[in-house]
């Protein structure tokens, strides 16, 4: 075909318009994070904590019935969530911890498609030249009025924006919302918790710090619908890792890392749907690029979600994984590392130092003290989780299934000895990949945290000026 350079000034025009319609199509992105909340607490996962935001972004989207993070931890989760890489290659395994040099983030992923990329509230990421989101925050949480002026600029600049809202609550001292709706005595406890009156009016407190949450996310999704962008805008809300409770928070059993994790993107998402999928945070940072049009990068390791989240299949990957470094937490042992593996049927735990006792400022609260008094006392129930707390077995091994609430450990049960045997296999292969060389790994900790920080700094030089060999054993009191 010949074309006159008018006919060829036709076809660039409509080229260009095609490539700015595109660009002016690209969906916001908005992902909603909170601070210590275990999933199962939340309204919609069957919780007792009022949620009705939640609760209805769920009726709107998808809800994931698997989803897990990489760390029961803050700082290496949400290094895990931006950057695509697992905590040890990535360098970010420790609590108050960085990435390694020439580590990428979402920033520099999706800038180059057209994004703006927005982080409001919490960070505890590091170094800033890894990050470079636009920041805000108003105490430690997300700035509302920020989070508005980025919706209006984008939206009257036609440009598509990403933003990450982290909430720092329901995060201890638990200090927000109205406990009053919660009274102490009515509430249920989990089953591996030991029935303690202190316990419970701390559980009051913090399952009102969830609501309070909640209503942070309402603000936000009311945001959108003023500006009228509800309808070509992604919002994705997680709950973070497990709260700060025995066997949440610092373990890798489910309580400490699953996640809820609800989407909702109007046209494409099938309202109401649910999938058992297992994910990963690791996934997310590949599914925005995909969705704003980029090619996930090799050096990503998680897998974009964009699949399951369209309904076009219910399964994406066969196990998930877990590891938690000790070292340096706020009144912990000088080590105690785990590392996990799961499957849709089973949990495995791999307690790397089982003659170490775990220990943190979980054993100095008045309702531990109450159950270490109940194990002394002769309560069987007691003694069981009081020793789980402090010394679990080398290996744990859980029919996930048929046992959610992990209390029946089949590490030992020569009927389980295959299922034992395969998850130690890919478990030891997951580490293989990742440099991840247990113990060693572990006592290299320090040299991944930040001793800016206060806690970090003290927890280093405490360990740092103890004489080898020297380390007291700790007793129940620590």
């Amino acid at each position: 075909m010949i074309f006159n350079l008018r006919n060829l000034g036709a076809v660039c025009a409509l080229l260009l318009s095609v490539t700015m319609l595109t660009a002016n199509e690209k969906p916001n992105l908005v992902f909603i994070i909170a601070d210590d909340c275990t999933f199962h607490d939340i309204g919609c996962y069957g919780g007792q904590a009022h949620t009705p935001n939640i609760d209805k972004l769920a009726t709107e989207g998808m809800q994931m019935m698997q989803c897990f993070q990489a760390a029961p931890m803050c700082s290496p989760t949400r290094h895990n969530l931006y950057t695509g890489i697992y905590p040890v290659k990535s360098g970010a395994y420790p609590n108050h911890t960085f990435v390694k040099d020439g580590v990428q983030s979402v920033v520099h992923y999706l800038e180059p498609l057209g994004y703006r990329v927005a982080l409001s509230g919490k960070t505890h990421i590091a170094p800033k030249e890894a990050f470079p989101f636009e920041y805000s925050a108003k105490d430690n949480n997300p700035d509302m009025q920020a989070i508005n002026r980025l919706m209006k600029e984008s939206t009257e600049s036609d440009q598509p924006f990403c933003l990450f809202a982290c909430s720092n609550e329901p995060h201890s001292p638990w200090n927000k919302g109205d406990a009053s709706r919660y009274p102490p005595e009515s509430l249920n406890l989990p089953p591996y918790w030991v029935n303690a009156p202190d316990l419970r009016k701390k559980y009051s407190r913090y399952l009102a710090e969830i609501t309070y949450y909640d209503g942070q996310v309402g603000e936000i999704l009311a945001m959108l619908d003023q500006h009228g962008i509800t309808e070509n805008t992604l919002v994705m809300v997680v709950s973070e890792q497990g709260n700060g409770f025995p066997f949440a928070k610092w373990t890798c059993y489910d309580a400490g890392l699953q996640s809820a994790m609800i989407v909702r993107w109007p046209g494409k998402i099938a309202k109401g749907s649910t999938s058992r999928a297992l994910v990963e945070y690791v996934d997310v940072l590949p599914t925005f690029v995909e969705i704003a049009g980029g090619t996930p990068a090799e050096v990503l390791e998680g897998k974009s979600m964009l699949p399951v989240l369209l309904g076009e299949t219910d399964h994406h990957k066969e196990y998930v994984y877990g590891i938690q470094t000790t070292r340096g937490i706020y009144a912990g042992p000088d080590h105690y590392g785990r590392r996990s593996v799961r499957s849709d049927s089973f949990k495995l735990i791999h307690n790397l130092s089982p003659d170490a006792r775990f220990f943190n400022g979980i054993a100095k609260a008045p309702y531990f003290k109450n159950w270490e008094k109940k194990a002394a006392e002769g309560n069987k129930r007691a003694k069981a989780f009081v020793e789980r707390y402090y010394q679990p077995p080398e290996y744990e091994l859980f029919d996930v299934k048929n046992d959610p609430w992990q209390l029946k450990n089949l590490a030992d049960d020569p009927h389980y000895a295959e299922v034992l045997a395969e998850l130690q296999t890919q478990l030891a292969a997951w580490m293989q990949s990742q440099g991840d060389h247990g113990h060693a790994t572990e006592m290299q900790a320090f040299d991944h945290m930040l001793t800016g920080n206060a806690d970090a700094k003290a927890a280093i030089e405490k360990r740092k000026n103890k004489q080898p060999g020297k380390r007291k054993k700790p007793t129940s009191q620590e």
